[in-house]
């Protein structure tokens, strides 16, 4: 029996790139033509292609007069978390952890053992 390819979903392609600006590609080649061992060229390769916030993680210098006084800046400087359930991000642990995720629902295991100890509606006579 012959195996067939098959596609996953149709958001393969975006899959990769937030993958990619998430956690960053970096490039490094050193290429050389040489003749009789003569080295008649050399060119070196490097590049790297991550988001602004991956970026500025990992300590990357940007431009000079990049402004990051901006409020996109600030915002890619604070630390954000991902929910398990839907990957969304938020900007910061406690607040997925008591809020949980508007997006899908998800609650923290803490959550749900509050909302199990918590009493009903009183009943009124």
């Amino acid at each position: 029996m012959a195996l067939e390819p098959t596609r996953a979903g149709g958001d393969a392609v975006a899959d990769v790139i937030d993958a990619v600006l998430d956690k960053g590609l970096v490039i490094n080649a050193d290429i050389m033509v040489s003749l009789a061992g003569v080295e008649l060229l050399g060119i070196r390769v490097r590049a790297a292609l991550a988001s602004f916030e991956t970026a500025a993680r990992y300590g990357l210098e940007f431009p000079s007069g990049t402004n990051t006084e901006t409020a996109a800046w600030q915002e890619a400087m604070l630390p954000k978390e991902r929910c398990p359930g839907c990957g969304e991000r938020f900007a910061g642990r406690e607040e997925l952890l008591t809020a949980g995720c508007p997006a899908c629902g998800w609650q923290s295991h803490a959550q749900r053992a509050l909302a199990a100890r918590a009493p009903g509606p009183i009943p009124v006579p």
